[in-house]
């Protein structure tokens, strides 16, 4: 199914786990889904991460396929093979970290590690169906994560329930401690962004049978954010991989894009940083009167693998992803489907190191519909 870019074989606990292949794992290459790096040494050591699940009850059982170089939002991947929906065959797995959504998918992991610069966790997650969540920015260890580099990317998990996601945490984070349960029905607020009415349809149908209410309200910086991690993402992964497009050896999509990004400015970087700023302001002062903030993962239903070869016509996939990557917001993916049976996401963002107080109110509105 090309989910898997590694075979590993490490520990011997009852969790079966995968990592995506930017995270070090002692004695295998590094490969970022890219022929580029055929010739590196392997890890002299593991990621930090990487320690915490062998440390815990867990097991590393391979290296996980990704859009090469992590720069990418279809999973499609020409080096190594794309990874296979398994739940949506003809849709796209989702990027970067396609391999490890898809793992999760198939049932070939408890729970596996991607990392997440521009909606890269709950990206592939809503595609492939299941949970995603990406930290709040430094809460995970990224020691050992490629690029070295990073004022956006975050190491999370992907899991079929919050109850494994929460257990992902407690092992990747030592100091994520498990909310027991609400004390009180969450306050939430729909944050108005532009999505497919479908997409919308069923958001409001989730809610609905949770028999949950919530507050409309707007961020002004929403898509001046998503503008400006973009131009962090293109200055910053030229710095880490601009080298690389002298050997020939990367994809046309990516090697284009990086070509591209070659021409950002340290001064859109530092209007960029501004925008973070404002932004980040605008959604703190909302989540001082919300629990969480509700949106779409996606503005659209995923495209076909056959509709998606270039990457760049479908960057607005990232539209509702990226901005929180910019603020640095924990933000989590709940899997829903539209009434045609295709996967949409619902996308939860919370306070700066809310993480345990994010997957509790996840949790608490699933099992509300559950129920």
């Amino acid at each position: 199914m090309n989910i898997v870019a590694q075979d590993v074989h490490m520990g011997t606990g009852k969790l079966k786990v995968m990592v995506k292949d930017t995270i070090d794992i002692q004695g295998f290459k590094t490969m970022s889904g890219s022929k580029a790096f055929e010739e590196s040494l392997p890890a002299q050591k593991n990621a930090e991460v990487v320690e915490h699940i062998l440390n815990a009850d867990c097991t590393i059982s391979a290296k996980t396929n990704l859009h090469e170089l992590a720069f990418g939002i279809t999973g499609i991947n020409k080096a190594f093979g794309t990874p296979v929906n398994p739940k949506y065959p003809d849709l796209i797995p989702g990027g970067s970290s396609s391999g490890s959504a898809a793992a999760v998918a198939a049932g070939l992991a408890d729970f596996s590690i991607g990392t997440d610069t521009g909606g890269s966790i709950r990206m592939p997650a809503t595609c492939c169906g299941v949970y995603g969540l990406k930290p709040t920015f430094g809460r995970v260890s990224r020691v050992g994560v490629v690029p070295e580099q990073s004022s956006l990317d975050c190491v999370g998990p992907f899991a079929s329930s919050i109850s494994m996601l929460e257990t992902a945490m407690q092992i990747i984070d030592p100091t994520f401690k498990k909310v027991v349960a609400l004390q009180r029905a969450p306050k939430l607020a729909i944050l108005n962004v532009a999505a497919e009415p479908e997409i919308w349809d069923s958001i409001h149908d989730f809610l609905q049978q949770a028999k949950l209410t919530a507050t409309q309200v707007t961020a002004q910086y929403f898509d001046q954010a998503y503008q400006a991690g973009m131009q962090v993402i293109n200055y910053e992964n030229w710095q880490a991989y601009g080298e690389l497009t002298k050997t020939g050896k990367v994809g046309q999509d990516v090697n284009e894009r990086l070509l591209k990004a070659a021409s950002t400015t340290l001064q859109q970087v530092q209007q960029a940083e501004s925008i973070k700023d404002q932004f980040s302001a605008e959604i703190d002062q909302l989540l001082d009167q919300y629990d969480v903030l509700i949106l779409p993962t996606l503005p659209q239903v995923p495209p076909q693998v056959v509709d998606a070869e270039n990457t760049a016509a479908f960057l607005n996939l990232t539209a509702l992803v990226r901005p929180f990557n910019l603020s640095g917001h924990p933000a989590l993916s709940i899997p829903l489907e539209t009434k045609n049976g295709l996967p949409v996401g619902l996308q939860m963002v919370a306070k700066h190191g809310a993480d345990e107080q994010l997957c509790a109110v996840a949790d608490f509105v699933v099992k509300a519909v559950a129920h």
